[in-house]
């Protein structure tokens, strides 16, 4: 197939890109390059199936246009978004142009030539987890941050064009993804950050009390669900749920990473408005619908996130001289 990724140069799109030039589909990435570099993707750059990476913006009408009228797509995985809650918080203009507007340019285009949309939503939109079944997709939404508020009014959105278009769409909503390629700064996922806190010596900073918990997906099982849903017609209007039904207090997860209790510091909550307690996926509609379930424990994905990041440092020190 044709296939448009947009966002595919981020942490969960190049796996994504990944995944589908594995399937031998014709692959296509747009992104802005805002918060994520092109070396994400080098490596697929000379597969014969990689077919143009084009720097952009979704906001962007006229680049959206020129790009679906010159390549017959059938699938559209949108995956561009800002999607740092703390920042949505301190600039929500931003992230609703992002997030709402963008999608709504992206699905016009794709209502124009028929391609169905595999948009990327979040965990975020969901209140706590009331029950140890964990969170379905029925559950409770609670908009805590404007990041949380884009992505339910986007979603609104694309299944409103299924609706009303009969455009074929699906809405997933990954828990909390990690692994390679993840950004181990302020802007990337807890298991990296603590993973790179740890090889550097420093503490691990707990917001709040660390009593929260995180259902944490590793990332090559994100994208081969993600992939999955464009690829199946019995995921079309469908809101579909990833995880692995496993939750863990950060303050748990600190310990399993670093294995040093006396490396934990707790400091205060940036945003504690904006924090879900407890987050844990019930994915028994990804089980029935796509046959998916995840396959890297959270034990195997940590030790081959941190090989991965362990990686990365000795590299960057060899391109210094160190």
């Amino acid at each position: 197939m044709n296939i448009l990724i947009t966002g595919g140069t981020g942490f969960i799109g190049r796996w994504i890109v990944k995944r589908l030039l594995q399937d031998k589909n014709q692959v296509w990435v747009l992104d802005n390059l805002a918060n994520s570099s092109i070396t994400n993707i080098n490596e697929f750059r000379e597969n014969p199936n990689f077919k143009e990476f084009i720097q952009g913006d979704i906001k962007d009408e006229e680049l959206l246009s020129n790009i679906f009228k010159l390549n017959k797509f059938d699938i559209c995985y949108h995956l561009a978004a800002s999607i740092n809650v703390q920042d949505s918080i301190d600039d929500p203009k931003t992230t609703f142009e992002n997030d709402t507007i963008g999608t709504f340019n992206v699905l016009e285009q794709c209502r124009k030539y028929h391609v169905k949309v595999v948009f990327m939503s979040t965990c975020m939109v969901y209140d706590l987890a009331s029950n140890q079944a964990g969170i379905s997709e029925i559950d409770s939404l609670k908009p805590a941050s404007p990041y949380a508020g884009a992505k339910i009014a986007a979603e609104n959105m694309v299944l409103s064009y299924y609706y009303a278009y009969d455009l074929p769409v699906v809405v997933v909503r990954p828990f909390n993804t990690y692994g390679p390629f993840q950004k181990t700064g302020g802007e990337g996922g807890v298991v990296a950050i603590f993973i790179n806190n740890k090889l550097d010596g420093k503490p691990q900073r707990i917001y709040g009390d660390g009593a929260q918990t995180r259902d944490l997906l590793y990332v090559e099982d994100c994208a081969n669900f993600v992939v999955t849903a464009g690829y199946s017609d019995k995921a079309n209007g469908h809101i579909i749920n990833a995880g692995t039904g496993r939750d863990i207090s950060i303050n748990k997860l600190a310990l399993l990473i670093s294995n040093d209790s006396s490396a934990i510091q707790h400091v205060p909550h940036i945003h504690p408005q904006s924090e879900i307690q407890k987050l844990l996926c019930n994915y028994s509609k990804a089980q029935d619908l796509l046959n998916w379930e995840p396959k890297v424990s959270l034990e195997e994905g940590v030790k081959k996130t941190e090989e991965w990041i362990k990686s990365i440092k000795t590299t960057h020190k060899e391109d210094e001289g160190l």
